[in-house]
């Protein structure tokens, strides 16, 4: 991600926009503290993202490197800094990673700066998210897996649309069950157990127990690599195709297919 020794001009204009957008952007006390930790030169009062474009400019100009940049956006997209005000810090994190995803880079919910598939224009963003929505509907991908096939969330990263489609998993199994739990807790005590929360078949045989053990693996498998904690961070520099996005989420299709399918067996 450092390879990189410069942004263009356009990569910096439209990063400046977003973080100095009128209406979800940094305020301007922020953008202070902010010059202040990427040891960048303020270059004085004008409107937010004309401040912001300059600073990033000159500091560019005279290190020939973008790594003031990058410390600049990665201490602006902190979550911690968001704890008292969280509204603020989704709608940002949507307008950097729109202007991001054209130097091939985007932010994840962690704030991190992790490489993603670069896109040169906003209808090729926008088409790439079009072919993928029709590709997946021609598989008759389940509509919960659809509703996180937005093309605000795609021209960011395929990762987080899979990551998105991931969650929906979690809220169904928790709309279910009524449970308030999340990642392998989740799984564990809606799939897990002799007698599940929710079982996948009528758990008479060994064979239906095994399935619905595969079941649960399955789903504790794909929440370990999108949901907890730990394990994403061993995967912030995994790039994802868009071939990798469509199997995803056909995998997960199949899990919400499940679930629709599934009954909460009789307890004594």
């Amino acid at each position: 991600m450092t390879n990189k020794p410069r942004f263009s001009q356009a990569q910096l204009e439209a990063l400046a926009s977003a973080l100095g957008d009128t209406d979800a952007g940094l305020t301007n006390a922020e953008i202070e503290f902010l010059f202040k930790s990427a040891k960048m030169r303020d270059p004085g009062p004008m409107t937010k993202r004309h401040r912001v474009y300059n600073a990033f400019a000159e500091v560019q100009n005279r290190t020939l490197h973008r790594r003031n940049v990058l410390e600049f956006v990665r201490v602006a997209m902190s979550p911690a800094r968001y704890v008292r005000e969280p509204h603020r810090y989704e709608p940002l994190r949507a307008n950097v990673n729109r202007a991001l995803g054209f130097a091939g880079l985007a932010c994840t919910e962690a704030g991190k700066l992790v490489s993603a598939e670069e896109v040169s224009t906003l209808p090729e963003a926008a088409r790439r998210a079009r072919e993928l929505r029709t590709d997946l509907e021609l598989r008759r991908v389940h509509p919960d897996v659809l509703d996180f096939c937005r093309e605000e969330l795609l021209t960011s990263d395929y990762f987080h649309a899979v990551q998105e489609a991931v969650k929906s998993v979690a809220e169904k199994m928790r709309t279910r069950t009524g449970l308030t739990d999340d990642g392998s807790t989740l799984v564990d005590r809606v799939l897990g157990g002799d007698l599940p929360m929710l079982a996948i078949n009528p758990l008479k045989t060994l064979s239906h127990k095994s399935e619905q053990r595969g079941f649960a693996n399955l789903v504790r498998g794909l929440f370990g690599m999108f949901r907890n904690p730990t394990a994403h961070e061993a995967r912030i520099h995994w790039p994802m195709d868009r071939n990798d996005a469509e199997d995803l989420l056909t995998m997960l299709s199949m899990v919400h297919r499940r679930l629709d399918g599934a009954h909460m067996p009789a307890r004594a």
